[in-house]
């Protein structure tokens, strides 16, 4: 029987041993590979190391250029690709990747929650679970995978939720795709809605990302077109809504630059024809900003600094924000 090949491309892993100074980034890919022995009775792994930093330090070209590594492992041959790298941003590699490739091989995003050093530590578990979603053929077509804790979660729809536990990765509003059980992959539910955005190039596109809060009069948004910023999402309190005072600068700013309206409450969708006061959603929407439907605030500020880079105008951005994860 001829195994599926697939490759691990790592953006960081984590040293054995604590010291002084805490764990660091320090494992190649080859390195989480080589301890877990199980992976060879499922599939042929090549693994490198893509990058090898923390996950707080990747920034959207690198994902760029990853996407690139994928799509061209897959066109030599591999069945499946696995991205390891540390949990704080893998929401957002997930997504980014969603958005950037357009395959029917799995790509899977996992890492570890318990470092090597902590009893129990998760990451073999998850890195065998990954490669048995990756080599799954339930697992095509179904975009970007996040893979821990046995369970499969769209890159669309996962957040971290904890700190610490390594049940941490959540979906809202959908719950996990599916999970491993006894070493296979079993698909629950098949995600709608996929979308994709064409990048030529590494040219850079800020988008700022603002989160209201009680009290605050948005002072720091009159900086953002000085600072070079060109885009904003702002997560706005419930179902997309901010002060009067603050719904004035955003208005201001939404003549200059594209302004989306997320929530900052990190489930449900922003809301567009229930509130009407000053700095309501229909009010926001009125004064140009452009609501981000399902999308938390990280997840539609990556998908807008996507779209400034392919060099969309503002009403194609307003039809790719338009485009629902949801079936009406």
């Amino acid at each position: 029987m001829t195994l599926p090949r697939v490759t691990v491309l790592s953006l960081g892993g984590t040293i054995s041993s604590t010291g002084e100074g805490g764990v660091k980034p320090t494992l190649s890919g080859a390195d989480l590979v080589a301890d877990v022995p199980e992976i060879a009775d499922v599939a042929k792994v090549s693994a490198r190391s893509f990058r090898q930093v923390p996950s707080g330090e990747l920034i959207l070209g690198d994902l760029v250029e990853l996407a690139r590594e994928i799509r061209s492992e897959v066109g030599a041959g591999a069945s499946g690709v696995l991205v390891t790298q540390g949990t704080d941003t893998i929401e957002e590699t997930a997504f980014a990747l969603d958005l950037l490739l357009d395959l029917a091989e799995p790509v899977v995003v996992t890492g570890a929650m318990r470092n090597p050093t902590l009893p129990g530590a998760d990451g073999p578990a998850n890195l065998l679970a990954s490669v048995q979603v990756a080599t799954s053929r339930s697992a095509r077509d179904l975009g970007v995978l996040v893979v821990l804790n046995d369970e499969a979660h769209a890159a669309r729809f996962v957040r971290k939720t904890h700190t610490q536990s390594p049940a941490t990765f959540r979906s809202e509003p959908s719950g996990p795709v599916g999970w491993v059980a006894e070493g296979l992959f079993r698909l629950a539910q098949r995600p709608v809605g996929r979308r994709t955005v064409s990048v030529p190039g590494n040219a850079d596109a800020p988008v700022a990302l603002y989160t209201a809060a009680l009290g605050d009069d948005g002072r720091v948004l009159d900086e953002l077109p000085r600072l070079g910023y060109r885009g904003l999402v702002v997560e706005a309190l419930g179902g997309g809504h901010v002060a009067e005072k603050v719904a004035d600068r955003l208005e201001k700013l939404a003549r200059e630059m594209p302004v989306v309206l997320a929530s900052r409450t990190g489930s449900g969708e922003v809301l567009r024809n229930t509130y009407g006061f000053a700095g309501s959603e229909i009010d926001l929407i009125g004064r140009g900003l452009i609501p981000a439907g399902t999308l938390d605030g990280p997840k539609a500020r990556l998908l807008l600094s996507l779209l400034l880079r392919s060099g969309a105008d503002r009403k194609s951005i307003c039809a790719v924000f338009e485009k629902p994860y949801v079936e009406e």
